[in-house]
């Protein structure tokens, strides 16, 4: 199967000095909306979202097949169990969202993968630099490489156990990423003071015993 050759890795990154855009968007490329469409309509996500503050989009990948059965998938070349979703139906979905030309220092392709880095809070900071995150949820066996190489900027993991698919991990990266986005968190000191953030000497704040009033 072909790709068009305008999904080519372009530079994600340039000097420390450029000023780049906040994060303003979302997009989840998933086979099951119906997993996270709840998920963004609740909590700070959904009054991020209520009050301007993000956009969230969601694909379903299984719109852009091209047979009448809409087949997102396909057997693995050379055999091997399970199925592997296809390229060019995951290019056709990604090219919708972020475009024929797609400006790859604005827009950070993440395939959530347990292959990948483990997602981190420091890692949630640094996604912030991207004016639109596209979180490409996999699903079956695993995902056409030609994919991962042309379109995907990098993959993350959020542990290391078996999901059934990339749309809870997802969600994870979401929530972490737009609860940092200036304005979402009422109270911004209650950001700095999180568990696992940096104290003054440089250990983890994690969160002493609370109760509430007797």
């Amino acid at each position: 199967m072909g790709l068009p050759p305008n999904c080519a890795n372009a530079p994600s990154s340039k000097s420390s000095s450029e000023v780049r855009p906040a994060l303003a968007s979302i997009h989840f490329l998933t086979l099951f909306p119906e997993l996270v469409r709840p998920g963004l309509e609740a909590s700070l996500m959904g009054k991020a979202a209520l009050r301007g503050l993000m956009r969230f989009g969601v694909t379903q990948i299984r719109d852009f097949a091209t047979d009448k059965h809409r087949t997102v998938d396909d057997t693995p070349y050379g055999g091997g169990e399970g199925m592997v979703l296809r390229a060019d139906v995951l290019h056709s979905a990604w090219s919708s969202v972020v475009g024929p030309t797609p400006d790859r220092t604005r827009v950070r392709t993440i395939l959530l993968s347990p292959q990948g880095p483990r997602f981190t809070q420091s890692k949630a900071k640094d996604l912030l630099k991207w004016e639109q995150l596209v979180l490409v949820c996999g699903h079956y066996e695993g995902v056409d490489e030609r994919f991962i190489d042309l379109c995907c900027d990098e993959e993350l993991s959020i542990g290391d156990y078996v999901l059934t698919g990339g749309e809870l991990p997802a969600l994870v990266v979401a929530d972490a990423v737009t609860r940092l986005v200036p304005g979402v968190v009422g109270n911004e000191q209650s950001i700095s003071r999180d568990s696992l953030e940096p104290g003054l000497g440089g250990e983890r704040l994690l969160k002493y015993p609370q109760y509430t009033r007797p």
